[in-house]
């Protein structure tokens, strides 16, 4: 039944794109071209692993594996700073070169209510949207008070704990929520965890860990959120989320991680009809910071005689304030707004002895500060079944480096972008977007290790399918084609590129009867490079992937069989140090039911038949460890069984 009604809110979601009154319309990109992820703190609780969640879900997003968790997404062919990733509307950039603290780490889980992605250039509201927009939405403060308690166990020594309680009064709101949780190495299918597949795929002994009994990582989260209504038109938001993460590995990189802490504040104020100029008025106010030391203090580093570890400790930390109203104008949606941004990332690196005592240190990144300020609009307007967005985008970016020897940048662009969709009737809609974005490098691609000259990236996409409902089945295709011009490309040293990526993904879902239902999508791309090469291919393209899900609903219980299964990564850039890898296919199974009104127990084994397979190539973007030449491929955990058990107030 859940799932009928599922498919009659896509009919509604359709017939509501064409409301264009009320300043609560849904932009005309987000109903078309977005996919969500709801209820993610109910339903993704393996574990914290956002990346994994995403990739559950969404047949165009593939996780990027590094470690038991923190891992990073690749969305369409495209991650790092050609997607955008955006936490209750802030901005947070990972410390590390290396990839360890994505985005995406920075928050878990279970504080997540829903995630937003958005494929594309069709985002004029945000600094450096090249390829698609991640909105990741935390829980919000309820009036009435509501609370959960979580305890979950799982394979491999996983263990975690959560809690968050909310309430408050018509005028003001809080909630606090926090978690804790550990995990050993991950075995993979055949039974290895991370030293045991060092040795076995031939890692240098001074790469490999010292000893086998080190636990995977730590993990331990705060979010709280505060919501005071002035009147009924006016509220002030703010919120606080801390990471803290302590020994994280990362088995086939030199180096892991001593800690991975972060901050995340937020105030933002809205004020609703304050005159005919505005409908409404948005201000919102964030800084986030990464304070990220790695080390090689837990492998065998006295192996070729060195006297002590090396520490790279890198620090990051952006602050950004924006300016949005929204009005009406002849039956218009129109808004207009101004953003600007201040990023820094440093880092110094320095050796400490084996007796404790710590080195001069080095510049291993001059700090450096990347400077935003744009102006952008939106408009929205409905002409009958016809409903169209337009959106535009001024940025002008500086980049300065405190080391006069570096050559300081910059930068400016028109980036603008028009979507459609045209409503044939209540069950199919047609839709099309074309558009051009850019992205300025960031402070590791112009100046670490050399002095870049780079050019912004810019994309120019056209994205074109149709949405149709036909009684219990839903069907959503989609194709894309992206011409990016002076594509950053690591071939060694970063340089400028011309490239093209294109694909098509499928998804939907059919409800079989009111007990049964199928979620299903089906995501293909490829990218070239148009540049005079030996190798065409162009880096991190995931090969076919395809998700299939099958839920079985009764009464208060829900069982669902999920399949994954990839293609062959057979197209691949081997000038840049990737490799074939085998396609695979893994089951997962899910129960979960509601025991009783305020208990709810969550069983489930991913990875049903311990198959082992690995997931992430080894574009030399990322620093791997090599073996005979050749770098080496971390597998993907093999069969992981879990429980769930939640009182909820």
């Amino acid at each position: 039944m859940n799932r009928i009604i599922s498919l009659s809110l896509v009919t509604t979601a359709v017939l509501f794109a064409s409301e264009t009154n009320t300043l609560e319309t849904i932009s005309v990109v987000e109903t078309a071209n977005s996919k969500i992820v709801k209820d993610v703190s109910s339903e993704q609780i393996k574990s914290a692993d956002l990346a994994e969640a995403l990739m559950k879900n969404i047949p165009s997003i593939s996780i990027v594996r590094r470690s038991g968790i923190a891992n990073d997404i690749i969305l369409r062919g495209q991650k790092k700073d050609n997607i955008n990733i955006l936490l209750d509307d802030a901005k947070i950039y990972g410390a590390c070169p290396n990839r360890m603290d994505p985005a995406t780490s920075h928050v878990l889980t279970n504080n997540i209510e829903s995630v937003k992605v958005i494929e594309g250039p069709y985002d004029v509201e945000n600094f450096g949207t090249l390829s698609g927009l991640v909105q990741v939405k935390t829980k919000e403060p309820t009036k009435d008070l509501h609370g959960e308690i979580n305890l979950n166990a799982g394979s491999y020594g996983y263990t975690k704990a959560s809690a968050t309680v909310s309430g408050g009064t018509d005028r003001f709101k809080l909630l606090v929520s926090t978690s804790t949780e550990t995990g050993d190495q991950y075995e993979d299918g055949n039974g290895d965890n991370f030293l045991q597949q060092q040795i076995k795929k031939g890692v240098p002994l001074v790469n490999q860990y010292s000893r086998d009994d080190l636990d995977a990582f730590e993990k331990k989260t705060l979010l709280t959120k505060g919501v005071f209504n002035i009147n009924d038109d006016q509220e002030i938001k703010l919120s606080y989320t801390a990471n803290r993460s302590d020994n994280v590995l990362y088995p086939n990189t030199p180096m892991d991680a001593d800690y991975d802490d972060s901050n995340i504040y937020t105030i933002g104020y809205t004020a609703r009809n304050l005159a005919s100029f505005s409908k409404e008025l948005n201000i919102d106010y964030y800084y986030s910071e990464v304070d990220h030391p790695m080390s090689t203090k837990l492998r065998n580093y006295t192996a070729m005689g060195a006297t002590g570890y090396m520490t790279n400790h890198m620090k990051s930390s952006i602050w950004g304030t924006k300016i949005k109203n929204s009005m009406e104008v002849a039956n218009t949606l129109v808004t207009v707004g101004l953003d600007t941004s201040v990023r820094n990332w440093k880092g110094e690196k320095y050796m400490t002895s084996v007796m404790g005592m710590q080195m001069p240190s080095t510049a291993s990144l001059d700090s450096t500060d990347t400077t935003n300020k744009a102006i952008f609009t939106k408009v929205e307007k409905s002409f009958g079944k016809l409903d169209l967005e337009f959106g535009a985008r001024y940025d002008y970016t500086d980049i300065d480096s405190i080391n006069i020897a570096k050559t300081d940048k910059k930068y400016a662009s028109l980036n603008a972008n028009i979507f459609g969709i045209y409503n044939a009737d209540e069950n199919t809609k047609y839709f099309a977007g074309i558009g051009k974005s850019a992205r300025v490098p960031d402070a590791r691609e112009l100046y670490m290790g050399a002095n870049n000259d780079l050019e912004d990236t810019k994309n120019y996409e056209a994205d074109l399918g149709f949405d149709k409902t036909i009684g219990n089945f839903n069907i959503k295709p989609k194709l894309f084609y992206s011409v990016l011009k002076d594509y950053i490309y690591n071939t060694g040293t970063f340089e400028n590129i011309d490239a093209k990526i294109y694909g098509l993904d499928i998804s939907g879902l059919y409800a079989i009867n009111d007990n049964f239902s199928l979620d299903y999508g089906i995501a293909y791309q490829r990218g070239k490079k148009d540049e005079d090469v030996t190798d065409k291919d162009l880096a991190e393209i995931p090969p076919l992937k395809a998700n299939l899900a099958l839920n079985y609903e009764q009464d208060k219980a829900k069982y669902t069989a999920e399949v994954i299964a990839v293609d062959r990564w057979d197209s691949y850039d081997a000038s840049a140090k990737e490799q074939e890898l085998s396609g695979y296919a893994i089951v997962n199974l899910k129960y979960t039911n509601q025991l009783h009104k305020n208990f709810a127990l969550t069983l489930g084994l991913d990875n049903v038949f311990d198959k082992t397979y690995a997931s992430t190539n080894t574009y030399q973007d990322i620093t791997y460890v090599a073996a005979g030449g050749e770098r080496v491929l971390l597998n993907d955990p093999g069969r992981y069984g879990y429980v769930n058990l939640k009182y909820s107030f």
